[in-house]
């Protein structure tokens, strides 16, 4: 019996079989081995998959103008990173405005162009599932005695081929919630960019008036201080002045801080680099409303469009489909086929085809089903909670509102022309001498209150208007960008 050098490498078990014919059986025979090698060449070509022309982003670019009403930009060239680079110019000319904030914030932003980079990988993925394994090849080798015996083999991996249409719809599904995906930070990234501008303007419209509140807080202390060294205040009147003075001190210093920090937010989402003063900003906030929205039937909208609810649902899909595959082949996960020929020293050379199966002695597959099933409950679980929360997400992010609206215009109709009222009041009593200029300062103290409270309320509607947006197309107020999703790349792992 000649000793032979297996072809066959790698981890699993395999059981050879081999029939071996002689070169001088008919030369038919030689023909349709010819042919079935040709055959699985042919599928090979017939299973590439190539590139889509716009790796996916038309999809991305339909999804975020339904939802935000404008098209994002990826930049996978200098010419496209410098037609976006001059739109940033451009729309930096002007004082930004909530709308020219979200423009900016979908050219510049780098972490979104990251996340675009994810559409790459999932269209890779997909065209490889596409694509047949390439073929092995095993050369063997044996002298001795005054012969030589030389094994050749290539080897085709069937079972890929077998299980390639369903593999590729996996990688279809995941390659649809990547665009999903990438959707669900573009939007996100634009609500991020709205907030934070409405924030950064109302931060540096509070320090222009805390400004004013300081200077006339000096005013009081120093008429104040004279008046009581003259002998004409009393000195209790005199330290209310000088705490009023420190408290405006100190409250200036905090609004001063909160502007640089809420401009710092809005220089991170817009991608602005070093350069504070890069664009400037509205010296007040848009006026409200006439009349407060009212969105119909915004849970319905929210399940239909909300993209963080469809993400769920399509990677409960994609795992079911992925648990389908996994059970199909919990037996035969190893499976080649292909010609081999061999040839000794003075002896005709023979042809022949080889196919290897590993043998489930060890490992029945068990363990991956039952991954995947775990995986596919995971999944499932995980989008019945989005949905649920997403519903409720709704419906506070309604009455937040609707609340905001209310108090906003609360403090513009009746709050703040009350102070205004009781101000030219006092101003009356002052022509009048009978009141002093302490009383006027006085009551320019008690406005303060107001007049921060009502800045504060309009820009807390706007934030709410964002967030109701936000929470009816793409996923809860508040949360960022990459928010953490169960991957159904794990079932689609053990399918493959």
């Amino acid at each position: 019996m000649k000793n032979k050098l297996s072809p066959r490498r790698g981890a699993a078990t395999a059981l050879a079989a081999r029939a071996e014919a002689p070169t001088t059986a008919p030369r038919w025979r030689q023909t349709e081995m010819r042919r079935a090698v040709a055959a699985l060449a042919a599928l090979g070509l017939v299973g590439c998959a190539s590139f889509s022309p716009d790796g996916g982003f038309g999809h991305v670019e339909q999804l975020t103008r339904e939802r935000i009403g404008h098209a994002p930009s990826v930049q996978r060239t200098d010419a496209q990173g410098a037609a976006a680079k001059a739109r940033v110019g451009e729309l930096l000319t002007q004082p930004l405005s909530a709308d020219s904030a979200v423009q900016i914030a979908l050219l510049n932003n780098r972490g979104l162009q990251a996340s675009y980079a994810e559409l790459g990988i999932a269209e890779s993925d997909l065209v490889l599932a596409g694509r047949l394994a390439n073929p092995s090849f095993s050369f063997g080798r044996l002298s001795g005695n005054g012969a030589v015996e030389i094994d050749r083999a290539v080897l085709f991996d069937v079972l890929a081929l077998l299980t390639m249409p369903v593999a590729r719809q996996v990688e279809e599904r995941r390659f649809a919630q990547a665009q999903m995906q990438a959707a669900l930070d573009t939007v996100s990234v634009a609500g991020e960019a709205r907030k934070a501008f409405f924030d950064a303007v109302t931060t540096e419209q509070l320090t222009g008036y805390f400004g004013q509140v300081k200077e006339a807080a000096e005013a009081s202390n120093e008429l104040a201080r004279r008046m009581a060294a003259a002998g004409n205040f009393s000195k209790l009147a005199q330290m209310r002045e000088q705490s009023f003075h420190a408290d405006a001190t100190a409250q200036l210093a905090r609004a001063q801080h909160q502007a640089v920090a809420a401009r710092e937010r809005l220089i991170r989402v817009l991608g602005l680099g070093a350069d504070p003063l890069a664009f400037t900003l509205p010296q007040r906030l848009p006026d409200l409303p006439a009349a407060p929205a009212e969105p119909k039937d915004a849970e319905q909208t929210a399940m239909d469009k909300r993209l963080d609810v469809l993400i769920a649902k399509r990677a409960a899909e994609s795992t079911a489909k992925s648990l389908g595959l996994t059970r199909a082949t919990r037996f035969i996960n190893v499976l080649h086929a292909g010609v081999q020929n061999q040839s000794n020293s003075g002896e005709a050379r023979s042809n022949g085809y080889e196919i290897e199966l590993a043998l489930p002695l060890f490992d029945f597959g068990s363990a991956r089903v039952a991954r995947a099933e775990a995986t596919y409950m995971q999944a499932l679980n995980h989008a019945a909670q989005v949905a649920l929360n997403a519903r409720s997400e709704v419906r506070e992010s309604t009455s937040a509102y609707r609340t905001a609206y209310d108090l906003a215009k609360h403090y513009r109709d009746e709050v703040v022309p009350l102070r205004k009222r009781i101000s030219d009041e006092n101003l009356l009593r002052y022509n009048g001498m009978l009141a002093s200029v302490f009383d006027l300062l006085a009551d320019a103290r008690d406005q303060v209150a107001s007049v921060t409270a009502a800045v504060e309320s309009l820009r807390d509607y706007w934030l709410a208007e964002t967030d109701l947006q936000t929470a009816m197309t793409a996923r809860a107020p508040g949360a960022g960008p990459g928010m953490g999703q169960p991957r159904a790349a794990a079932a689609a792992q053990a399918a493959h």
